[in-house]
């Protein structure tokens, strides 16, 4: 049957062997392959098993009925591999053991459990490669399918080789990925096929046309003639997708079938994990005998083994399909009798519910504890599930109503965000209650956020702390600052008024100051009261981040809390760099040790544009290449805020223009108006670089006349110098008004210094350059200390000083064209050509040879990590690291770890 099924598949299967070819030469590759139901995916996946001799094999197949139940597909595909799991770190250990149930521990993070199967499958295939094959793959459960398609992502240069079977018109994680469509078979295979299978000669105008309408379907021109009639044979295929008359047909083949065969069939169908000793046990408690089994086995339908497998997927949901509710029940019930309840209870419970059609509390409670462990497992989606079935189930209203809300905040934490909003009306629906209202408002508020509509997110949260505060005022604190700020990305000219409005509805300060409240209060001041009022507040709330003991407090909370969604954004409001990098710095690291990589995504963003201002652009380069790679990793879209500095600063005008419209598009369809603020930024920066100093005076405006939190510091060097060049002295005299007032209370070098440069701006005054330079030499500021020596050095030209605006300029030029910040660099070298001097274009390096992640890793290197280390850091496998150390040496032209330092200075 499996050379029938696969004739005409030459090309299809010459591909498959290309994958399995490159794995023996020690890559990796991935492909899905994708087509309708019966076009032969399962016998190419066949084929390439039967091929791989010389391989570790690991096989499973996606199952309807289980996709609620956590890391059910992951772990039949990692079983092979499991006498491996003490070769890796102990937190992926304990990450992939608790996932799969073989340990009990604090509950995983998805993204460090798919860097252990990353690394389990790199270790066994360091004995030879490895092929991992999903057969139904939009069927696996949604936390195994998140795992496969990140480790999918990350595959490089492990030896192992990944494939998936999708079937067309059915959502699947596997989006992105190379993709090998499977068609059906030409017309000459096709008639050649049909042929085989018929009782005896066909018209051959009626043979060409089933061959047409079949579309050349392999499967259903093998299964639909056994169950024609003469009359069907010579007048129509039926009426239906071509899927459903497959189906039909095994329907038909079925009802020939025995009531007692037909049983056992069902007990089959419902029984995902095809574990023969459960099968049999069951039948056993349904009375079946040996007959039903033998009947079976003729039908060709279903094959008995150490595992079960039905000839198709379609066989099993026919099976499923054509039964009654009473059997199916009986079914479920005979399953969850003969399932072990200490061994697999929630496959029990599932069993339970499935056998249960009316309100049953028991059920309910069983099912909400295997929610419960399914979360401890970090199945947050099969936590969602289990306790929406329970919700379902529950005969008393109000815990109904709080099983509900459970589920949905389970489903949001899963990523299912629609499906945990479509929750809410039943949480609503329950009995009166202010604190479930209140809770099921906040859930709303974060959904909003999570799809990035902030002006909805803000009011929505902001509502439910109001309800909560009466009731739990200790749970109420940390929505306003939620609310806080969701209002400050919502903020902007098109939402007037938002983060007023959720200032202004802050609560007092609390007696028991829990460890949000000084963010709180601080914020809240800066909108209402202004910033010289608010200012040790905020310094006070900055140092109170600064030293959160993270051991003590939730990480999920303090990842919220930090970088550049609250605490960061403080650390610039006040001047505060070294605060700032340290914040960046922390939420980056606290982020990878969890695995939260959207959180990781955040991270990287906030700190590529705190560390732009250091200068070192090779870093920042970094940082976005590897969100770039984290977003395909877990198929989100890049947030590309990074990206966009970097460009700016780089002064590449085409790249950052298509950076910035899109981002202000994006911006003002989700109503996030911090985002095109800063977009609006970041074009200032680059027409200030490039010396258009009229574009870049009016979008610095633009920004500074929001007073956008945060961003205004950075923004006002941009509008002060362009400010000058356009001769707008009343402009620059309103920044250093503002500046004046900002550094009266909170004075740091960052601040001192660009207020000095304004009063050198605005009279000329030679001191006030030099005041710039020195305080702004002082800290790591190192972007605005090179253009204080640009500035002084131009106003020197201008003014005939030739000879001492050619030591600024030449300072300001070595600084700006080391860093990479072409623009300006640039301006520095087109003044120096003005005094006279010539100032040759740097020719770029070896180091412009190497890619950003052989750079990352180059460093890393450098720096003393190992390869183990390094692949953690950057969640992918110690054999990809070697693989690019490997590339990286050989571009540099050294041939060991201890020369990096050397190579890496020389060419930086």
């Amino acid at each position: 049957m499996a050379e029938l099924e696969l004739r005409g598949r030459r090309q299809e299967r010459a591909a498959l062997e290309q994958l399995l070819a490159a794995a023996r030469s020690g890559r990796s590759d991935v492909v899905v392959l994708r087509g309708e139901a019966g076009v032969g995916k399962s016998a190419l996946l066949d084929a390439l098993s039967a091929g791989a001799r010389d391989c570790h094999v690991s096989r499973t197949t996606g199952v309807e009925s289980e996709m609620e139940l956590a890391y059910a597909g992951l772990h039949q595909l990692c079983r092979p591999f499991l006498d491996r799991m003490n070769h890796l770190p102990p937190p992926q250990q304990e990450a992939l053991g608790t996932a799969l149930g073989l340990r009990s521990g604090s509950p995983p993070d998805r993204f460090l459990i798919g860097l252990a199967v990353l690394n389990l499958l790199s270790d066994a295939a360091g004995s030879k490669p490895v092929l991992c094959v999903v057969d139904d793959a939009q069927w696996v459960d949604l936390m195994s399918a998140r795992i496969l398609a990140f480790v999918a992502r990350r595959l490089e240069a492990e030896s192992v080789v990944m494939v998936f079977a999708v079937r067309d018109g059915l959502d699947h994680q596997f989006g992105g990925l190379a993709e090998l469509e499977i068609r059906g078979l030409d017309d000459a295979d096709a008639r050649a096929l049909l042929e085989s299978v018929l009782p005896g000669p066909i018209d051959p105008r009626v043979r060409d046309r089933i061959v047409a309408e079949t579309h050349g379907n392999p499967l259903a021109l093998l299964e639909l003639p056994r169950t024609w009639t003469a009359a069907e044979l010579t007048d129509r295929l039926g009426a239906g997708t071509l899927t459903s008359r497959i189906e039909d047909s095994f329907v038909r083949r079925l009802e020939a079938l025995p009531a007692d065969t037909r049983l056992l069939l069902l007990v089959a169908a419902a029984e995902p994990l095809g574990d023969a000793t459960l099968l049999w046990r069951a039948a056993e408690v349904l009375g079946l005998g040996a007959d039903p089994a033998a009947s079976a086995i003729e039908s060709g339908l279903i094959t008995f083994g150490e595992h079960i497998r039905f000839r198709h997927p379609l066989v099993r949901s026919a099976a499923y399909r054509m039964a009654s509710p009473q059997d199916r029940q009986a079914v479920h019930t005979a399953l969850a009798e003969v399932t072990d309840p200490a061994l697999d209870p929630d496959r029990r419970a599932w069993h339970r519910a499935q056998a249960t059609a009316r309100p049953d509390e028991d059920v309910a409670a069983d099912l909400e504890r295997s929610a419960q462990r399914a979360q401890a497992r970090g199945g947050f989606f099969a936590a969602g599930s289990f306790l929406q079935r329970s919700a379902e189930l529950t005969p008393d209203p109000s815990r109904r109503a709080d099983r509900a809300l459970a589920a949905a905040v389970a489903k949001r934490s899963a990523g299912a965000l629609d499906a945990a909003r479509e929750l809410l009306g039943g949480v609503l629906a329950g009995p009166p209650d202010p604190v479930r209202t209140a809770d099921a408002e906040r859930l709303r508020g974060q959904i909003a956020f999570d799809h990035g509509r902030a002006r909805e997110a803000a009011r929505t949260l902001l509502d439910a702390a109001r309800q909560l505060d009466p009731h739990d005022p200790v749970r109420a604190r940390p929505i306003y600052l939620e609310a806080m700020s969701a209002a400050i990305w919502a903020s902007g000219p098109e939402i007037p008024g938002i983060l007023s409005y959720a200032a202004s509805a802050a609560p007092p300060p609390a007696e028991w100051e829990p460890p949000a409240d000084l963010l709180l209060q601080a914020l809240a001041a800066r909108i209402t009261r202004g910033y010289t009022a608010a200012a040790p507040q905020l310094v006070a709330a900055l140092e109170q981040a600064r030293r959160a003991d993270i051991a003590a407090e939730d990480v999920g909370s303090w990842l919220w809390l930090a970088g550049n969604r609250v605490s960061g954004i403080v650390a610039v409001e006040v001047w505060d760099l070294d605060a700032a990098l340290e914040l960046a710095m922390r939420q980056d690291r606290i982020a990878r040790e969890s695995g939260a990589l959207i959180q990781l995504q955040f991270a990287l963003n906030f700190r590529a544009n705190i560390v732009c201002l250091t200068g070192d652009l090779s870093a920042v380069a970094g940082f976005v290449e590897e969100e770039r790679q984290i977003a395909a990793a877990t198929g989100n879209r890049p947030l590309g805020v990074g990206e966009l500095l970097l460009e700016a600063y780089r002064g590449n005008e085409s790249t950052t223009a298509a950076l910035i419209d899109a981002t202000v598009r994006e911006a003002r369809q989700q109503s996030q108006g911090r985002m095109a603020a800063f977009a609006t930024y970041a074009n200032a920066v680059l027409h200030n670089g490039l010396g258009r100093y009229e574009v870049g005076r009016d979008a610095a405006l633009q920004v500074f006349e929001q007073d956008v939190v945060g961003y205004d510091v950075l923004v006002i060097g941009e509008l002060m110098e362009a400010a000058s060049r356009t001769g707008d002295t009343k402009l620059v005299e309103t920044a250093l008004a503002w500046l004046t007032e900002r550094v009266a209370v909170t004075p740091t070098d960052w601040g001192s210094g660009m207020e000095a440069r304004a009063r050198a701006l605005l009279s000329d005054d030679e001191d006030a350059y030099l005041r710039s330079i020195e305080h702004l030499s002082r800290t790591r500021n190192r972007v605005e200390t090179a253009r204080a020596h640009l500035l002084y050095g131009e106003w020197l030209r201008r003014d005939g000083r030739r000879v001492d605006a050619r030591e600024q300029l030449r300072t300001a030029y070595e600084e700006l064209d080391e860093m990479g910040l072409g623009g300006f660099a640039e301006r520095a070298r087109h003044e120096l050509l003005a005094t006279g001097e010539t100032a040759r274009k740097r020719v770029p390096g070896t180091m412009n040879d190497l890619t950003a992640q052989e750079v990352q890793i180059a460093e890393l290197a450098r720096d003393g990590l190992t390869n183990p280390e390094i692949a953690a850091q950057l969640f992918i496998s110690p054999r990809t690291v070697e693989w690019h150390l490997r590339k990286t040496f050989s571009k540099l032209g050294i041939k060991s770890r201890r020369q990096l330092r050397t190579a890496l200075a020389s060419t930086a």
